[in-house]
Parts: C-alpha cells; structure tokens; sequence
C-alpha cells in the first residue's frame, strides 16, 4: 500500500465523521515531503480557513499516532478551489456540462490531452466532448483532470453558494 493510500485509510474515517470529504492525498517534494490533504465539505458549503485549520489539527494529531510517514515533512491542507482536481468517477458525472482538462498517462490514438465539455461517466469510460467530437477516456488511464475556470463554472459556483447560503 502506497504511503498515500495508507494516510488517507487513516483519516478518511475521521474527516467523514466531521463532514468532510478527502478530495486527493498527494506526497511530494525531496529532503522535507509535502503531504497535501485536500479536502471538501460534505454539505457543499464553501471551505473556510477555520475548516482547513480544524482538518490539520486533526490529521496532525491522527499522523503523530500511526506514524505513516518515516520522515519529516510538512502538513498542507487546503479545498480543491473552483478549478478543482477531478479525482474520482463521481467527480465526471457531479461535473457534467462543465469544461474539463484531462491528461491521460499514454496516448490514445496519438493524444495525450483533452479539453471539453464532461458528459459524464459510464462503465469507467469518462465521456468527454471536445472540439473535435466525442471522447471516450478510460478511467484508470487518466493521470490528471481538473475543471476549468469558465464563464459557466462561475455561474455554477455563485448558484451553488447562493443556494448553501439559503439553506444554512
């Protein structure tokens, strides 16, 4: 089990508990690893510094305890943003109609990159559409996803923050 795979076994629990979802556990860097928690409310409700303060502290204390990671390193928490990373197969089909950049890990049919429009997701092929038709992306080829930022992704982040303030 990776290092990351490990933390995130750890603290997912916990996090679900206190009404957060793990958006993406990354380790990176050299002689002092980062270790990035990225994560999201449950009630869809924008992310605060508090919150992200109030993950750290629990993750921090839950690492010191199990002691996942040998070395040194340093404790980044943060919300996925409004360009968000799409990590999971639920990520393509709660973004669908949004614009999307997707990198794959090899080429398919000689191309790496896609930009388009999500569809949404069937039998773990992402369906992608892009300037040049249909894409069909096989899910565990995927390296990296995001939203991008877009005059229609705005106005889905306002709807959605109007629409949490409502209903707090």
């Amino acid at each position: 089990m990776e290092i990351t795979d490990r933390v995130e076994s750890i603290i997912a629990p916990v996090l679900g508990d206190m009404g957060y979802d793990i958006v993406r556990v990354r380790l990176s860097g050299g002689n002092r690893p980062n270790l990035q928690i990225m994560a999201e409310r449950r009630d869809q409700m924008p992310m605060t510094v508090d919150n992200c303060a109030e993950i750290s502290r629990t993750v921090s204390a839950m690492l010191d305890v199990e002691d996942p990671i040998p070395d040194n390193y340093v404790l980044e928490v943060s919300s996925p943003g409004i360009d968000r990373p799409l990590v999971r197969p639920g990520d393509f089909e709660r973004f669908a109609g949004l614009e999307a950049k997707v990198e794959l890990r090899r080429a398919i049919d000689g191309r790496r990159r896609f930009r388009g429009r999500l569809v949404g997701i069937d039998d773990g092929v992402v369906r992608l559409e892009t300037a040049d038709g249909e894409a069909t992306l096989p899910f565990e080829e995927i390296g990296n996803a995001k939203l991008v930022i877009t005059d229609d992704l705005l106005a889905a982040d306002e709807s959605a923050a109007a629409t949490n303030e409502g209903q707090a």
